[in-house]
């Protein structure tokens, strides 16, 4: 079971040097929107996966501090696209 964890682990940060890529190199922003929002997607998992391997349960917490930071982030982001200003 370890093992395959270790895995699963080096794959998902595999999927984050991709998941880079596409944000360094998207062609449009809304390229660059979504290789973020994956990209967030898949830090929890790997907060989940560290903390099934060590024991510690503080990482879920980081990794839900993420993906709400996350979310605030697309919809400001996705707000800014649609050509209104942030208090509106």
């Amino acid at each position: 079971m370890n093992d395959l964890l270790h895995i699963l682990l080096y794959i998902q940060i595999g999927l984050c040097v991709f998941c880079l890529y596409r944000i360094i190199r998207g062609p449009s922003i809304a390229d660059r929107m979504v290789g973020i929002d994956i990209f967030g997607i898949l830090v929890v998992g790997i907060c989940a996966i560290l903390s099934i391997i060590t024991g510690k349960t503080f990482i879920i917490d980081i990794g839900i501090a993420w993906i709400i930071l996350s979310f605030i982030g697309t919809l400001t982001l996705a707000k800014y696209l649609g050509g209104k200003s942030l208090n509106e």
